[in-house]
């Protein structure tokens, strides 16, 4: 029987994510997880982790990433070195081969949580050449001609802010999900992990002068939920008077990052 994720007492999940993570593992497919930046994408792979007890294994994509470099890596360059110096066991290629972050995740032992994050940050060719090895949970290395088969399937979430599209048959051997922007009521679930006690005044006028920010025309960078914590934190050491945030929006460096978008909160008032 499989185990069922329903969220952690440090991750608040929707129902809908929840049941998203569940056919994905159920399914054996790849989770696709979008939304805008600080709504948890990243973290939801750590809380999948701990809930089902399995080791998380973090392949951080950049732009200069390939597909290759998740498989493994051949260092053609130390072997050489090695060679030239007379050093024992040059012969062994396989000593020569380094896995990379997919390729840890087939080897492992036991099912591990295979996080791929910020898949649209590579180029577009970098999904279509995973399909293979999604699909198939294997790959081929030519210089020790060994095949590298998963022992147990990964449980794969991907992340992606929406920076490009992805092709059709990537998206097409995925599950997807978009996590929303929480609304206040789970805002509240969520702040309350990491706050043992918040004045009620306090937290009311914050989380109003919070959303209203998010609305205000002309901000280009919306506050998330990670600057909503540190700002709740920013005035909780300062001292501030619940009375006087929703009106004067204090520190709001904190939760603007352009200085367009405090020059429109600034206009504003």
């Amino acid at each position: 029987m499989k185990e069922i994720f329903s969220g952690t007492d440090q991750y608040v999940a929707s129902g809908e994510l929840m049941a998203a993570v569940n056919i994905a593992v159920t399914l054996e497919k790849p989770l696709l997880i979008k939304g805008e930046p600080g709504t948890g994408k990243t973290m939801l792979a750590q809380a999948v982790a701990q809930a089902l007890r399995k080791e998380l294994i973090i392949w951080n994509v950049k732009s200069t990433t390939k597909a290759q470099d998740g498989l493994y890596v051949y260092d053609v360059v130390q072997r050489l070195y090695d060679s030239q110096f007379g050093s024992h066991g040059v012969d062994d290629i396989a000593s020569y081969i380094k896995l990379g972050k997919l390729g840890e995740a087939f080897s492992a032992e036991e099912q591990v949580v295979l996080l791929i994050d910020e898949i649209d940050k590579a180029d577009l060719e970098f999904p279509n050449d995973l399909l293979w090895e999604l699909d198939q949970m294997e790959f081929y290395i030519p210089e020790t001609r060994e095949t590298v088969r998963a022992r147990k399937r990964p449980i794969v979430i991907i992340t992606s802010n929406a920076e490009k599209e992805l092709p059709d048959a990537f998206l097409r051997r995925c599950i997807f999900h978009y996590i929303d922007f929480p609304d206040q009521e789970q805002m509240e679930r969520i702040l309350h992990v990491h706050f043992d006690h918040l004045e009620e005044e306090l937290l009311r006028q914050a989380m109003a002068a919070f959303y209203w920010l998010r609305e205000l025309r002309g901000i280009d960078k919306k506050p998330s939920t990670s600057e909503l914590v540190d700002w709740l934190r920013a005035l909780t050491a300062g001292g501030a008077d619940p009375a006087r945030v929703r009106k004067e929006i204090p520190f709001a460096g904190v939760l603007l990052k352009k200085d367009k978008d405090l020059r429109t909160l600034r206009g504003s008032r």
